[in-house]
């Protein structure tokens, strides 16, 4: 039987245990260094190894335009978007590298990527805003860092989303306004998540294949 840790900023919403693994959730905080110890400490009580960990947690900010940001504004964005999953890779690093097949998923976001952002077909290029993009492309580029210092280790980073078509998936950040289903949004994390040991690393991609930088 599988394990799975799951690691939520708050109580599941779903109890229910998926066929054939043993689902044990765990609070978290990424924002915080004692959250972050504490998670650890308890997976730790569940197992001597990790094989995938997916930084999913994400802060939108409030689409506020760079000529009225504010510090406050940008850092409450970086210290979920970009400094929590640096928080969360470095803590459980040791349990990925006793992994045989270690994998980090980095979600990431179309918003992150400069050839969207520069083109004005994308609904997100004419997104005046500062603080989210901007965290999403650090966020890329600390991926491709990871992958290149650590080879044993996949490191890729991918947007629930398809940037061809110009759309996303529905969540609870985004309003429900996207058009994809969360199975259909999950599709590269997925399968980012269950990556051979010689897959790809140091990748950008959504559910339909490679995004440009």
């Amino acid at each position: 039987m599988s394990s799975v840790i799951v690691c939520r900023t708050r109580p599941s919403r779903s109890r229910k245990t998926a066929r054939g693994a043993d689902v044990t959730p765990v609070r978290l905080d990424v924002t915080s260094d004692e959250s972050v110890a504490n998670a650890l400490r308890t997976v730790r009580e569940h197992t001597d190894r990790l094989d995938v960990l997916v930084n999913n947690a994400g802060a939108p900010g409030h689409a506020v335009p760079p000529a009225d940001v504010t510090i406050e504004e940008i850092h409450a964005v970086y210290d979920a978007n970009v400094y929590g999953p640096i928080r969360v890779t470095n803590a459980f690093l040791p349990l990925l590298r006793k992994s045989d097949a270690p994998r980090v998923v980095m979600v990431s976001s179309a918003a992150g990527s400069f050839a969207v952002i520069t083109d004005p077909d994308q609904p997100v290029s004419r997104m005046h805003e500062l603080a989210y993009s901007s965290s999403k492309a650090a966020l890329n580029m600390i991926t491709v860092r990871y992958a290149q210092a650590l080879p044993d280790i996949r490191f890729n980073a991918t947007t629930p989303g398809e940037v061809a078509n110009h759309t996303f998936a529905a969540t609870d950040m985004n309003g429900h306004r996207g058009r994809l289903t969360v199975t259909e949004g999950t599709d590269s994390i997925v399968r980012l998540a269950t990556l051979a040991p010689d897959g790809p690393t140091a990748t950008f991609t959504d559910r339909l294949g490679p995004i440009t930088w």
